[in-house]
């Protein structure tokens, strides 16, 4: 009998230390693989593009190929979805039928909600998006149902790699910033910048950091001396790159102490410009090699008088 528990005991050691061998040769392998992410800009469901998705069609389906080969994509998510709520006083409010979710759902793997749309009807209208986000799967951040919530990164673990994206926003309303009690967006304060990018690193255990603020003054082809100070803020901090939006135009690209800054990707899907420079947008490819190094592709968007992208191919980086 004696013996026979000793030879399972033996089986069972040597099973186990089969299944640890094969669990870290499949981390090894995996970190051996690059990690691609897609980032676009602005994306608008409201008016023209929502009345694209009730008619059937995908105001995405020019850039499905490239979607597909990433391992994340991730997008601004630039108006209220939902039915509720009351219109705030201000020129322009947008809000997507919840009819629009499925779509995002097949393409994105998150999605930021720190803009200045967000709260276009109101915190309890932003807090119904939030559950109708979670009811349909979909991952969000930049926004939550407190202030803490707001300010957490989404979280990825990719090949055998922690991935941490954090959003801010910092166009006004400043009123749609979520409270200790409110839900809303993150606001990019310097201390919560400094703060969320290092709990990104020491809590969660990120391997990559990159943030995705939105910022900057519409139609500027140029990022602002503010946008560079807190740019080069998020880097100090540790940030691996920062990726923004808002300005409806593409922004200047910099280097800073070797990591980029893509100041504004320009709008994605977003109707009733009618200016060559605010219906072309960029969808970035980053692509993290094994060794840690991070390498870049831009793809041109050009959008028709519907406000759908259409993927112009790859272009140089300017």
């Amino acid at each position: 009998m004696r013996q026979i528990t000793l030879g399972l005991k033996l089986l069972l050691n040597a099973a186990l230390s089969l299944l640890l061998c094969s669990v870290a040769t499949g981390q090894s392998i995996a970190r051996h693989d690059p990690i691609k992410i897609v980032f676009v800009g602005d994306i608008m469901l409201d008016d023209l593009p929502g009345q694209y998705i009730q008619d059937g069609k995908d105001p995405f389906a020019s850039f499905t190929s490239l979607f597909k080969s990433a391992d994340l994509t991730i997008g601004n998510l630039e108006c209220v979805v939902g039915t509720t709520g009351t219109k705030e006083d201000k020129p322009f409010v947008l809000r997507a039928h919840p009819r629009v979710l499925p779509t995002l759902k097949k393409h994105f793997s998150a999605l930021s909600l720190a803009n200045n749309h967000s709260g276009d009807y109101g915190p309890e209208a932003f807090s119904a998006m939030l559950d109708l986000l979670n009811e349909a799967g979909i991952q969000y951040f930049g926004g939550g149902k407190n202030l803490r919530a707001a300010h957490e990164p989404v979280i990825f673990d990719v090949k055998g790699r922690r991935i941490a994206i954090l959003a801010y926003n910092l166009f006004f309303p400043r009123s749609f910033e979520a409270l200790e009690d409110r839900p809303g967006s993150a606001w990019g304060e310097d201390d919560y910048v400094r703060a969320g990018i290092k709990r990104a690193r020491e809590f969660h255990r990120a391997d990559i950091v990159i943030t995705y603020p939105h910022w900057g003054w519409e139609n500027e082809k140029m990022a602002s001396a503010n946008q560079v100070a807190l740019a080069h803020l998020m880097i100090d901090s540790g940030a691996d790159a920062v990726i923004g939006g808002h300005p409806h135009v593409t922004q200047n690209i910099e280097t800073y102490k070797g990591k980029k800054i893509f100041y504004s990707l320009g709008n994605f899907v977003f109707d009733s410009f009618d200016t060559e420079d605010t219906n072309t947008g960029w969808a970035v490819e980053m692509t993290i090699q094994p060794d840690s190094n991070i390498s870049w592709k831009i793809f041109e968007a050009k959008l028709d008088g519907q406000g759908i992208p259409r993927n112009n191919g790859q272009i140089k980086i300017p």
